[in-house]
């Protein structure tokens, strides 16, 4: 008897029984689509007849395996969001705004990789053969040697593969591949899942690493069901905002190297360029005033220094307005709870709007102090120290609690002239990092001791 098809949510895969034209877990509309069962699927061990498989290997933990051997682009912030280089028969899914230089990106990469002695495949279900050449030769890549095809025919692209036994493939996107197996649209819950796992398993059994291009939703996460993320060993994010000129390449997931590792990447008219010092790049053209407060966090392994600007105004309104731009909106409003419960500073009837400058993406808890140190500032018209970077966590008591990497971040930042820094108190205390230290044990304190008795 063959099983019943389901019915999937296209932006939060779940699952349900019959169609619906609102989905009951995320509250989207005409997002329900009909997912048909690749396989029933053996139900007892009769079903699977009489035939016995092979006994498979067993290792203890003990056993030591050799690292994968890895393959440098020599694009040095794109290997070091790879976890060090290509691994080969890796799978690899990219996602990004649309126009925000995906496919720039991974053009320039496949030259390198090509000029390094890989064989490359670009394949393009977006664009035709000409638009990626036309790119190519903006770009000054038409003398590396990659092979260009366009084509969405997932069983074409893969009996092509067979034949030209290439390195490395590039496939822009997943959601153009269709199956001629599976009867759903391009861009279906079935169909982004049937090529993902089509192209994983082909890249695992001969050897290629293969990147996946996928679209995102307008909340930012790629688009299709959430196993396509589960499939592959990598996902990398491109993040940044289309009107600054600043990329960040994110590892979002990572089998062979440390996640939330970035790369940094400056768009320029001959494509991306990568930024080796992102630091000195978010604060070059800051400006100290009231309202700024310099945080130092870490991103992944890598230090880095960033500038949290503030603006508090009278509100006209009866709700004031809350906007926030590189940071989580709920640990805003958190945040000014914290500060009018525990240190007495009223955001009442005050507009309060937060950016990360440079177009940078801030998740760390430890940026709290820092932008409770921008928002006092604002509010105060008082401004810190211009050579005075700031971090810490805060706890709904207004304790201070220490940031991870304390050296690290110090150490960044007196490279970068910073001569003090305003930190929660600490239990162990590292090298001399050359930075005079404030430490504060809770919020009250701070902004006493910062901005002056309340």
């Amino acid at each position: 008897m063959a099983k019943e098809p389901t019915f999937t949510c296209t932006a939060c895969n779940a699952s349900t029984s019959k169609w619906s034209g609102k989905c009951d877990g995320c509250g989207e509309w005409n997002t329900i689509e009909e997912v048909k069962p690749l396989s029933a699927g053996p139900r007892s061990k009769k079903a699977m007849g009489a035939a016995r498989g092979k006994t498979i290997p067993l290792t203890d933990l003990a056993t030591e395996e050799a690292e994968p051997p890895r393959t440098l682009s020599g694009v040095g912030e794109l290997d070091r969001t790879l976890g060090g280089g290509l691994v080969k028969a890796s799978a690899i899914l990219v996602g990004g705004d649309p126009g925000i230089g995906k496919s720039t990106l991974l053009l320039q990469a496949a030259a390198r990789f090509a000029r390094n002695g890989l064989k490359v495949l670009y394949i393009s279900g977006e664009e035709s053969r000409s638009q990626v050449q036309m790119r190519a030769r903006r770009l000054g890549l038409t003398e590396s040697p990659v092979k260009l095809a366009s084509e969405t025919n997932l069983r074409d692209i893969l009996t092509t593969l067979e034949t030209e036994k290439p390195d490395f493939v590039i496939i822009d996107s997943i959601q153009t591949m269709w199956l001629d197996t599976v009867e759903a649209a391009p861009g279906s819950v079935s169909q982004v899942r049937s090529a993902a796992h089509e192209l994983t398993t082909f890249a695992k059994l001969n050897g290629i690493a293969i990147v996946m291009v996928g679209h995102v939703t307008k909340e930012g996460a790629i688009a299709g069901p959430r196993v396509v993320e589960h499939m592959v060993d990598t996902v990398l994010y491109f993040e940044g905002e289309r009107g600054h000129q600043f990329r960040i390449l994110r590892s979002v997931k990572n089998r062979f190297g440390p996640a939330d590792e970035i790369g940094v990447f400056e768009m320029t008219g001959k494509g991306l360029a990568e930024v080796k010092n992102p630091s000195a790049l978010f604060l070059s053209e800051r400006q100290p005033a009231p309202g700024s407060a310099v945080f130092a966090g870490i991103e992944g392994s890598r230090p880095v220094l960033c500038e949290f600007q503030a603006l508090v105004a009278p509100s006209p309104h009866s709700q004031p307005r809350r906007t926030v731009v590189g940071w989580d909106g709920s640990r805003l409003a958190m945040i000014l709870a914290v500060l009018e419960s525990r240190a007495g500073v009223p955001f009442t009837g005050l507009d309060v709007y937060l950016n990360v400058a440079g177009g940078l993406r801030v998740t760390e808890p430890a940026a709290d102090l820092a932008v409770a140190a921008a928002l006092v500032s604002a509010r105060e018209d008082a401004a810190l120290p211009k050579d005075c970077v700031v971090f810490g966590e805060i706890s709904l008591s207004g304790a201070l609690r220490p940031a991870p990497q304390t050296e690290n971040r110090l150490k960044e930042a007196s490279k970068l002239g910073f001569t003090s820094a305003i930190t929660p108190v600490r239990a162990k205390r590292g090298g001399d990092s050359g930075v005079d230290l404030r430490e504060m044990r809770d919020l009250h304190a701070f902004v006493e001791q910062v901005f002056g008795a309340r």
